[in-house]
This record gives structure tokens, C-alpha cells and sequence, in this order.
């Protein structure tokens, strides 16, 4: 069977492109817009087309000769997300119709247009609806609420809200009902779906439990071994939670007021179609999958976050390359012996849990700075303790480029008058560390040169632990 999988550099995709390598029915296609975000268990036998859904060209050649197509598309980074959305599925469906594809299969939201129904719901219906308007294509769309597996939106917001704070006060969106459910659970029908024997359309509702977001997160709480309080607040309006969640979470402020909008309506199951059609499917407790994705993280078994994307609302519209940098803050140390490898393992620990080998409360001021001027800060910290991999996320910084044993290249995402990067090599039997910048304006020449005196401490101290650290 001929499969396409788009988004696989996503959360859910990443974890489903892992499903289909290991399928041996399944001939894979995968459409990226970057080869290099792909993880390293691509082989050369996977098929790559590099592209974007916009692209008519680049669509017909992913699509051709394709049975079956995944579609884990979405523009939330972009402010007209709803039309660029409803232009990408149009044009999907017509190609794949075109290519004579059998069976597209969609991943949505659950939940039913309604006056409370928030716009990226509205979007994630719309696409659906379009998608299921070809009589030719199947479309089997899969309707899941909150998905809660390591790494994900929900499951990363509940946790860390649990964890931070033992007294919450809470607007009147955590009395409204969902059903959850695991993350391995939603992989199973979306693999499943491979297989139907049915030929119409199909909308399947998938969930478990029907509980509110409050005891959602008292149940986490109990997971972990927390007691924890709630507080209602019934004035806290959708901005003034979404900067609550922005400051105590990982995820930036567009994507928590996206989340707070769609907390106004339930999000439960409309039909019986998952028991009809996926019947050796029985979707795990709320504890439970609480439970795994607890020891996932603990286990460093995160294959996906929900940061992983090279298209999330943080990722600016680079215009420069690090040939550009005007200003450079260069440390070099010698190896003197010292394994290549260690230091390679050493330089790509930095971050998250495991700091920045020195100086790390500077870098806490500038993460809490950063969130308090609607930036990233340092909160979304590894995927990961002992892996990287390219579009990782790491603190706030994005791994744009790794070579094994030679290179590691993370580009800024915090608030920056300017374009800036880290880079750690290896050559010449040395250690090169370098900081990039690009600035823009007057203001920022005038950032850069403010922070010498700090660079000076954190950069010079950096260098050297970082070699401390490779010869223990």
C-alpha cells in the first residue's frame, strides 16, 4: 500500500510516521517542507518530497500513485490561518482526486459549529468539511479533543499548571467537559484507518472519559502525588487567562488564546462510529495515559513535542543568513586529547533541566524578561536530557542545524531587536564557540553592545565547562 504522510515533522506526525516505518504493508511517502527537520530513522528507502500544500506542482508529485494520504496540516503561526486552511484542503483534495487517490485520512477537533464555537475549531471543521467534499476521494475524519501524551499541548499545560501552582484560581472554562484521551490511543485509530473496509465517508468521534478541565487537572495532580486547590474566578476573560497560561506554561500567548477560545464550548462525542468501526480499540483511562506520559518523560522517551514543528507560532520569517552576522563573540579552547565525541555530548546537554553550565540564573532573568514581553522564555527547555535533533526546540533557542561529533547551530526565538545564533564546533582539534548577531536598527547595535559585559561572563565561563564537563 502506497502511503503519503504529511506534517511528519509534527507532534502527532512524528509519532505516526515512527507507526508506518515499522508497518511492513505500508510503502512510505512523506511531504516536508524541510528534509533536514526529519529525524535520523529515515532511511534511504523512505520516499521524500520536499514542498508545502500551496505548492499544485510539488502536490502532484507527492500525490502520484499514492492509495491512501495522511493530512496533519494546519496554519495556526499565521494570523489569516482560517483561509490559508481552507485553500491548502481545497487544493489537496482536487490533486489527490486528480491522482486517482483512494482514502484521505484527516485528523480534527472534536466538537459542533455553534455561536460558542471558536475559530480554530470553525477551521479545523472547515477543513474537514472540504476534505469530505470530493465524491471520488473516501475522507475518514478523525475527531479527537484533548490529547494528553508527553509533549503535547494539553498535557504539557495541565502538567505544568499542576506542578507550579498548589493554589490555582480558575476562570469558569475549567467547569466545561471534554473527553480526553491517550495519545497512543489516537495513533491506533489513525494506523487503523489504513485497513477500513468500508468505501464512504466517515466521521469518527474518539475519546474516553467525559470529564471537566478542573478534574482533568485534580486528577494529575493525584498522578504525581500533589494535593492542589481551585479556586473559581468567574471575571477572568479569554486575554487575561491566556496571559496566565502564557506565563505559567511553555506555550506562547497566540496559541494559548487559541486553546482558551475553543474552552467555551464541550468538546465530546457526537457519534458511536469508533466502537462501530474500530472495535478492538478500548481507549485507556485519563490516569492512565497521564501515567505513561509521565514515565515517558522520565524515561527520555519523548518521541514528539508539540514545539517540534518548523512551522510553530514562534518561528519568525528569517530574512538573514549567519553570514550576515555583523557582530561576533568567538571563544576558542583546544581539545588537548580529549575525545571528540565527549565534547560533542557535552555542548549538545545544554539546556532545559540540565542548564547552561554556568551562570544559569542570567539566563533565567532573560527567560522570565522574554515571557513577560510575550516571548518564549526558558519553559519549553528539551525534548529530551541526551538527544537533538534539527527543529528541536531548546529553551529559547531552535536547533537549526546538528552534525554528529561536529556541529550544533541554534537559532533565537526569544524577543531580540535583531537575528541571533549559537554555534559549537569542532575543528582543527578545537573548540569553537561563537555567538552570531544581526541587529536591526539603532536599537539593536545598542542590545548588542549592552550585553558585552555580560557575554564576557556567561560566553568565557561556557567555553570552559564545556570542556570541564567532556573530560569527566
Amino acid at each position: 500500500m502506497k502511503v503519503l504522510l504529511t506534517g511528519s515533522t509534527g507532534y502527532i506526525g512524528r509519532r505516526l510516521k515512527k507507526r508506518l516505518i515499522e508497518d511492513k504493508n505500508v510503502d512510505l511517502r512523506l511531504f516536508v517542507r524541510d528534509k533536514k527537520s526529519l529525524s535520523l530513522e529515515i532511511t534511504e528507502d523512505i520516499e521524500i518530497v520536499e514542498g508545502d500544500s500551496f505548492d499544485i506542482e510539488k502536490l502532484k508529485i507527492a500525490l502520484k500513485d499514492i492509495d491512501t494520504a495522511y493530512y496533519l496540516i494546519h496554519s495556526l503561526n499565521k494570523n489569516n490561518y482560517q483561509d490559508l486552511d481552507k485553500e491548502s484542503a481545497k487544493k489537496f483534495i482536487d490533486i489527490a482526486q486528480e491522482c486517482g487517490v483512494k482514502r484521505v485520512i484527516y485528523l480534527g477537533g472534536l466538537g459542533v459549529k455553534n455561536e460558542n464555537t471558536s475559530k480554530h475549531l470553525i477551521s479545523r471543521i472547515e477543513t474537514g468539511e472540504i476534505l469530505s467534499s470530493s465524491k471520488e476521494v473516501q475522507t475518514v475524519w478523525i475527531r479527537a479533543g484533548v490529547i494528553i501524551g508527553s509533549g503535547s499541548t494539553s498535557f504539557e499545560i495541565i502538567r505544568n499548571l499542576t506542578e507550579k501552582l498548589p493554589v490555582m484560581t480558575t476562570p469558569k472554562w475549567v467547569d466545561t467537559k471534554a473527553q480526553p484521551i491517550a495519545v497512543y490511543d489516537v495513533l491506533d485509530y489513525l494506523h487503523q484507518s489504513l485497513y477500513l473496509e468500508t468505501q464512504e465517508d466517515l466521521i469518527v468521534d474518539i475519546g474516553s472519559e467525559e470529564l471537566s478541565y478542573k478534574e482533568m487537572m485534580l486528577k494529575t495532580a493525584n498522578v504525581l502525588g500533589l494535593k492542589r486547590f481551585l479556586i473559581p474566578i468567574p471575571f477572568l476573560s479569554i486575554g487575561l487567562s491566556s496571559y496566565w497560561l502564557n506565563l505559567f506554561t511553555p506555550v506562547p500567548f497566540i496559541v494559548a488564546k487559541a486553546l482558551i477560545e475553543g474552552l467555551k464550548s464541550e468538546v465530546v462525542i457526537q457519534n458511536d462510529n469508533a466502537l462501530k468501526y474500530y472495535p478492538d480499540i478500548h481507549p485507556i483511562s485519563y490516569e492512565a495515559s497521564v501515567q505513561k506520559a509521565i514515565d515517558a518523560i522520565k524515561n527520555n522517551q519523548v518521541l514528539s513535542r508539540w514545539s517540534d514543528n518548523w512551522g510553530v507560532v514562534w518561528d519568525k520569517e528569517y530574512q538573514h543568513e549567519i553570514s550576515d552576522a555583523i557582530f561576533i563573540d568567538r571563544q576558542i579552547a583546544d581539545l588537548n586529547g580529549v575525545d571528540q565525541a565527549n565534547v560533542f555530548k557535552s555542548f549538545t546537554s545544554i539546556g532545559g533541566e540540565n542548564g547552561w553550565f554556568d551562570y544559569n540564573f542570567l539566563w533565567e532573568i532573560r527567560g522570565v524578561i522574554d515571557k513577560m514581553i510575550g516571548g518564549v522564555g526558558l519553559q519549553r527547555g528539551r525534548r529530551v536530557s541526551n538527544e537533538l535533533r534539527v527543529g528541536d526546540s531548546l529553551d529559547f533557542w531552535k536547533v537549526a542545524d546538528i552534525k554528529e561529533n561536529e556541529r550544533l547551530l541554534l537559532l533565537a526565538q526569544m524577543k531580540i531587536p535583531g537575528t541571533a545564533w549559537l554555534e559549537l564546533k569542532i575543528e582543527n582539534n578545537k573548540l569553537v564557540q561563537s555567538a552570531y548577531f544581526y541587529p536591526k536598527g539603532v536599537f539593536g547595535r545598542l542590545y548588542w553592545y549592552s550585553l558585552i559585559p555580560i557575554h564576557y561572563l556567561v560566553f568565557r565561563n561556557m567555553i570552559h565547562n564545556i570542556m570541564k564537563n567532556a573530560k569527566e
